[in-house]
Order: structure tokens, then C-alpha cells, then sequence
């Protein structure tokens, strides 16, 4: 008893070295704790990878092949680290025969693609700059209407992965985010998805999942990491001091659009059955007595152009891809514009709910619903777009939709999910 009351006192005696050390110990039992958690993640991803490395395969069956397109400079420069420890381990279990291609610079993507071999799967393992320069590269092939085929995943690795809550089930921890997504893609299940193609007057093409952004919320979005000191008041006062160097922050916009398009239904590719041999003997000899004729090539008609003039906080021409399994009557993009009379008030809060959602728009929001756009700046505004959360300056530009152009690895709990959320 009296060395318990020796060590109270001495506790006591030393509170200040006391809380320290309790200080230092929870923290190092929690980030030990964290780890543990991590490789029983691993773990069990492992196991579940390696029921599918264990399934037999036909004598003339070879492996399947997948090309990684990696992105090393991701999420602060940890994506190698995070590659290798959380994803490899996962595609090498399930016998999969991986080629890992990294990248060196910025842009370096788009070029890789231009000369990649045909695979059975492409993964793009970075964030959304490294996924849009992947899709602009394969978009930009002469043979891309056969490439476009080739199914892709997506390991989100990068600081921003704004397609990966659209795929995956997403939780605060990276790395059963890191492992979910990589099995998605070994069950093999796909979902199509639109792209957006943006043109420029004289540029080439890029091409984005998500959309393009332009306004005072997206300028004000890029300075708030200045304001880190300030901790959760950053985006608040990076919304007010905006305010305070100019007031009121509208554009003016002209936005020219068609209308969308019916939307197909969404039937699988059925492969018709070959004909019996008589049957295509006298077909041929039917051609061969009375030739088909040839009718008279169709008439495209012209694009019914309508013109729209906007004053905005914030443009933004969106896809359909943040609910891709949602059924819908037509195959459109979203032109959304913030009006042009909120308070600082109203701005402050907006800005807020956009931080955390870019695609959240007021009540009040002018939408509309076309297949293609014309943007039309005013001389001399300056400022940028945000291409999938990519910088790009701000020019005249024609967006248009390329409907179910891709096809992306999904997960089956997430499609459940959205697909809930529909009904």
C-alpha cells in the first residue's frame, strides 16, 4: 500500500511530466492500434483474393492481363508506398498478370496511352489528374472506338478522387478504401459511363468524367488552403475575405445548347447465331441474281442551336456519373448556374456546402438539360476552369456529351446502394 500511495505522490509531484507521458502513450497506442486494424484489412483482403487465384482455368486459357498506370507523385508522394503495400499484394493473389507503368511528369499519361498494347483490363492507381489524363489519352486514339472497350478501375490514391464515391463504398480509412476497390475489379463488374468532351478553339480535345467548373466558388475553393493556420475557420474566411476584395463576384456568361437525345435502352450485347449452311447458300445467290439496292445516303439534320445569356457565381456542366445506375429517359449533361444575388451571407454558406460537394446547387439554380454547349465568355474575363478537378484556363469551349462511353469496374454493394437511392 504505501508503494501505490509513493507513486500517486510522486504523479503528483510531477503532473506536468505526468500528462506527457499519458499524452504520449494513448497516442502511440492508438496509431499502433490503427496499424494493427490495417493488416487485418490486408488480411482479409488477401484471403478473399486468393479464392480467386485458386479457380481453375481452361488448358488453353491464359491469364488475365491488366496495365497499372501509376502515379507515384499521388497523395503527396505516398501512392507508390500505398500501391504496393494495399492493391499489388490483392492482383498478384488472384493471378492476375500486372504491368505497372509509372508515370514521371505531369501529362506523361496521355502520351503512354497513345502507344499502349491492347489489355484485358486497364487500372488507373493515382487521383482525378491522373484518371483524366488516362481517359484523354485513350479518347484521343485513332483506334479509340475499340479501345474505349477495354474495362477500366480505379484505385483512388490521389488527394482528390472525385468518381470513386460513385463506384466504391467509401470510410475514413484509405486502406479498406484502397482494398475494396481492388477487389471490385476482380468481380469483374462494370457499369457505363458518360464523358464529357471539351474543345477548345484551337487546342485538342481533353475529357472529363465529371464536369467543368467555373466561378467565384471555384476561385475561392482554390486559395483556402492558404488559410490553413486558421484550422476549421479556413473556408469561411477565405469566402469572406473574397467579399471583401470584390463584391458582387458575377460572370456573364452566353451558353448556346441543344437539346438532349432519347436515351436507348440498356440491353446486353447479344452476339446473333450464324445461319445453317443452306440458308446462306441461297442468300448469296439471291444477291447474286438481284443485287440489293443501295438507298440514297440520309440527310443529317441540322443541330437545333438555342442561346441563353447567364449571370452567375458559378457555372458548372456536369455529367450524370455521380449516379450512373440511375435510369434516365435521356442521354444529357447538366448545365447548372448559381444566381447572382446572394447576400455575403448566403455566399459564405453556400461556398461551405460546396467545399464539401461541388455538384450541390440552391434552389434557385437555373439547369438545364442538353447533349451539347457552346460557352461564350466576354472579352477579357479572365480565370480558370476546373476540368475534374483540374486547373485549365478559362477560353471559349464546346462541351459534348459522349454517352456510355466507358466502361468502369463498380462494386456490386454500391450499385445496390444507388440504386436504392433512385427508388
Amino acid at each position: 500500500m504505501a508503494r501505490v500511495v509513493k507513486v500517486f505522490r510522486t504523479l503528483r509531484n510531477h503532473w506536468k511530466k505526468s500528462t506527457f507521458a499519458v499524452c504520449v502513450l494513448s497516442y502511440g497506442g492508438h496509431w499502433l492500434y490503427g496499424k494493427h486494424c490495417d493488416n487485418l484489412l490486408r488480411r482479409e483482403a488477401c484471403l478473399l483474393a486468393r479464392e480467386f487465384g485458386r479457380q481453375q482455368i481452361e488448358p488453353q486459357a491464359r491469364l488475365r492481363k491488366a496495365t497499372v498506370v501509376l502515379n507515384p507523385a499521388a497523395c503527396s508522394g505516398k501512392a507508390n508506398n500505398l500501391f504496393e503495400k494495399n492493391a499489388a499484394p490483392i492482383l498478384h493473389l488472384a493471378g492476375v498478370e500486372i504491368t505497372i507503368v509509372k508515370t514521371d511528369y505531369e501529362g506523361q499519361a496521355k502520351k503512354l496511352m497513345e502507344f499502349m498494347e491492347q489489355t484485358d483490363m486497364l487500372i488507373v492507381a493515382g487521383g482525378d489528374g491522373t484518371l483524366q489524363e488516362v481517359i484523354t489519352g485513350i479518347l484521343r486514339r485513332p483506334d479509340q472506338d475499340t479501345f474505349s472497350c477495354t474495362p477500366i478501375g480505379f484505385i483512388p490514391l490521389g488527394a482528390h478522387n472525385s468518381l470513386s464515391p460513385s463506384l466504391h463504398l467509401l470510410s475514413d480509412n484509405k486502406v479498406k478504401d484502397i482494398t475494396s476497390a481492388t477487389l471490385s475489379i476482380l468481380r469483374g463488374e462494370t457499369v457505363p459511363l458518360d464523358v464529357l468532351q471539351i474543345k477548345g478553339e484551337k487546342e485538342q480535345p481533353v475529357f472529363a468524367l465529371m464536369g467543368l467548373r467555373w466561378g467565384a466558388f471555384r476561385d475561392v475553393a482554390a486559395t483556402i488552403s492558404k488559410y490553413w493556420y486558421l484550422g476549421p475557420l479556413k473556408t469561411n474566411a477565405a469566402h469572406w475575405l473574397s467579399t471583401l476584395r470584390e463584391w458582387p463576384l458575377v460572370r456573364d456568361v452566353v451558353v448556346s445548347f441543344t437539346t438532349p437525345s432519347l436515351r436507348p435502352p440498356d440491353l446486353p450485347p447479344q452476339k446473333p447465331t450464324r445461319p445453317n449452311l443452306l440458308y446462306r447458300i441461297k442468300r448469296r445467290l439471291q444477291n447474286y441474281w438481284n443485287p440489293p439496292v443501295e438507298e440514297p445516303p440520309k440527310v443529317e439534320e441540322p443541330e437545333e442551336w438555342k442561346e441563353q445569356q447567364l449571370s452567375t457565381l458559378e457555372l458548372f456542366v456536369q455529367t450524370h456519373n455521380k449516379n450512373p445506375v440511375q435510369r434516365r429517359l435521356n442521354d444529357s449533361l447538366m448545365i447548372c448556374a448559381e444566381p447572382d444575388d446572394l447576400t455575403v451571407g448566403e455566399f459564405i454558406t453556400v461556398g461551405n456546402k460546396k467545399e464539401e460537394d461541388p455538384t450541390v446547387f440552391t434552389k434557385n439554380a437555373t439547369k438545364l438539360e442538353a447533349s451539347a454547349c457552346h460557352l461564350q465568355l466576354p472579352e477579357g474575363a479572365g480565370g480558370f476552369y476546373n476540368i475534374d478537378n483540374e486547373e485549365y484556363e478559362a477560353m471559349p469551349v464546346e462541351v459534348r456529351l459522349l454517352p456510355r462511353k466507358l466502361q468502369f469496374f463498380i462494386s456490386a454493394e454500391r450499385r445496390e446502394q444507388l440504386l436504392s437511392q433512385t427508388q
